[in-house]
């Protein structure tokens, strides 16, 4: 799989595209005046404790105070990194009002709520996440070979500070304990600082900052598998090669400074990052999927559309299926989709067709960095998986609530927004002295009372002189007043 990324900084925007084999997969925007708090870790101060949720408000200076679920304040055991069980701990036993505490943000906040944090803090480096206050030692689930995985949990162990605990990263497979060794060194000095900040703070404060967007990208994304990394201008390619400096390697001599016109329509951007924003995603062989976000979970719909295959019927809905898998994973790491994701597979009646589009589902999700779960099918035949949420979706990032559907997606046919004027209308004949009325709607609106000769009815029924007007609005927006000549 040949890898790229492509890096285009301004100075009020940070725009980072990941493309595997001609493709983009991933992207991420970074804007001045949108800050990401994500991995951020504050000195707060407890608000209120609620029994009733067995969790806290903590004020960490922010607009809205943040949550803590006790979840995130029990220690976890020294293994397998599980929380102890809750059904025995109150949180007022842990938290009391005005406490102060060590947090790390986990969830960005949104404007009806505040973000989510934990007390179990972690710092990532490029092959190591060091977790200061949990006791515990883990390795990355990408890395599958069982002999690799022993070395480098034997490494873990051995250089593991006391108290504390570390997650080697996928990066890590065949590197050395000299690597790793200098890698903790950084991390411990990073924790050193933020405990001493901490120390000297009082109240509400913000400790430690996490790497901006760029950094991210490079401590994060830069493997084997990238061939390049194209960039903007001479000020970001020096930004890369400082962040690329200490990394074992030739991936300096991968850095190259492109025009991003060029680039942008040698790799269709602009039209695949407008495709990132619609409801429906075409598939190769002429089927399609439907994704659609909820507050509380994510569906995707696959469905055969032009595709009819060419033998029978089972093996048709299998191939649309297996076809679908590809995109699905695509566009959920395109878009960024976190939480609770249920996926409608095309009914399968075979239990080994059913296992064989799973099986593919999770081989296609090792190429995301983000963790994944399947969970499997439900009585319905509806695949449930989760993904953790990693900051905003791309829709936040490119789309805002419609001011006319007020975000739904659809409007009041014409119909329905002539029973609202009818009633308008009437109620208006009632209270003014005017001998007419003025309606503004849409032209669409105002079409469609014309045609059915609506207004002569209503005229009829009040007595009042109906003026007509196509206004500047959309969707469900009218506006009834009186007119006075």
């Amino acid at each position: 799989m040949e890898k790229e990324i492509i890096i285009r900084a301004e100075s009020d925007e940070t725009m980072v595209a990941v493309i595997e084999d001609h493709r983009l997969v991933e992207l991420y925007i970074d804007r001045a005046d949108e800050e990401r708090l994500t991995g951020n870790i504050y000195k707060g101060v407890v608000e209120n404790v609620l029994p009733g949720m067995q969790a806290a408000f903590v004020d960490i200076g922010l607009n809205k105070n943040s949550f803590l679920y006790i979840r995130e304040v029990l220690p976890k055991t020294a293994m397998d990194g599980e929380n102890n069980d809750v059904s025995n701990v109150e949180i007022s036993d842990l938290l009391k009002k005005n406490q102060e505490i060590l947090i790390q943000i986990v969830k960005e906040p949104t404007p009806s709520k505040g973000a989510r944090v934990t007390t179990h803090l972690t710092l990532a480096g490029r092959y190591l996440v060091l977790m200061p206050t949990v006791s515990y030692i883990g390795i990355s689930r990408r890395i599958e070979d069982e002999e690799e995985r022993r070395r480098l949990t034997a490494m873990a162990e051995k250089i593991c500070p006391e108290n504390m605990g570390l997650i080697v990263r996928t990066v890590a497979q065949g590197a050395g304990e000299e690597e790793l060794q200098a890698d903790l060194k950084w991390l411990k000095s990073v924790w050193s600082k933020i405990v001493n900040k901490s120390v000297h703070s009082k109240g509400s404060k913000l400790i430690y900052k996490d790497l901006n967007l760029l950094s991210s990208i490079m401590r994060d994304q830069v493997t084997d598998e990238v061939s390049r990394i194209i960039v903007n201008s001479q000020e970001t390619y020096d930004s890369v090669m400082d962040s690329l400096q200490f990394f074992p390697g030739d991936y300096k001599k991968r850095v190259v400074i492109r025009d991003m016109m060029e680039v942008f329509e040698e790799y269709d951007l602009l039209e695949e990052i407008k495709k990132a924003g619609k409801r429906k995603a075409w598939l190769k062989n002429g089927g399609h999927i439907i994704i659609d976000n909820t507050e509380a979970l994510t569906a995707i719909d696959v469905n055969t559309g032009k595709y009819v295959g060419t033998t029978n019927l089972e093996d048709t809905v299998v191939n649309a299926n297996l076809e679908a898998v590809e995109e699905i994973v695509r566009q959920i790491r395109l878009r960024n989709i976190g939480g609770i994701i249920i996926i409608d597979f095309i009914d399968m009646e075979k239990p080994e067709d059913r296992e064989k589009v799973i099986a593919a589902l999770a081989n296609e999700l090792k190429k995301d960095r983000v963790k994944t779960n399947i969970l499997g099918l439900t009585q319905l035949g509806l695949l449930e998986m989760t993904r953790k949420k990693t900051g905003h979706g791309l829709n936040q990032m490119m789309d805002n609530e419609c001011e006319y559907c007020d975000g739904r997606g659809r409007v009041f046919n014409p119909s329905m927004i002539c029973l609202q004027i009818r009633h308008e209308v009437n109620k208006q004949a009632k209270q003014t002295e005017a001998a007419a009325i003025r309606v503004e709607a849409a032209p669409v609106v105002i079409d469609y009372i014309h045609h059915n000769k609506l207004d002569v009815k209503w005229e009829k029924e009040t007595g009042k002189t109906l003026v007509l007007r196509e206004a500047k609005v959309g969707g469900n927006d009218v506006v009834v007043r009186p007119e006075f000549s």
